[in-house]
């Protein structure tokens, strides 16, 4: 008798313990979650660089338009100076 008492114990045990698992939807829906929390990362990753790609864009073109500006200021110093040197002539 004392066996098939703990033959019942340990079925009911291992019964209570399957019964208690998540089912079917709650395991889709804890995927899905999981799945959209990847895809929103994903998203804020894709649009953190194309932001970055922007900002070092636009501090290329600054640098480029800072280089062209002392290039023309270089070019007009030059070009007084060598106006300067033939208004003197020789004497």
């Amino acid at each position: 008798m004392k066996k098939v008492l703990s033959f019942f114990a340990v079925a009911s045990l291992a019964v209570a313990t399957v019964a208690c698992g998540p089912s079917k939807a709650e395991i889709e829906a804890k995927q899905k979650a999981t799945q959209d929390s990847l895809n929103q990362v994903a998203q804020a990753d894709s649009i953190a660089k194309a932001q970055q790609a922007e900002a070092e864009m636009k501090a290329a073109a600054a640098k480029a338009d800072s280089l062209a500006q002392v290039a023309k200021a270089d070019s007009l110093a030059k070009a007084e100076e060598a106006a300067k040197g033939k208004k003197g002539g020789k004497k």
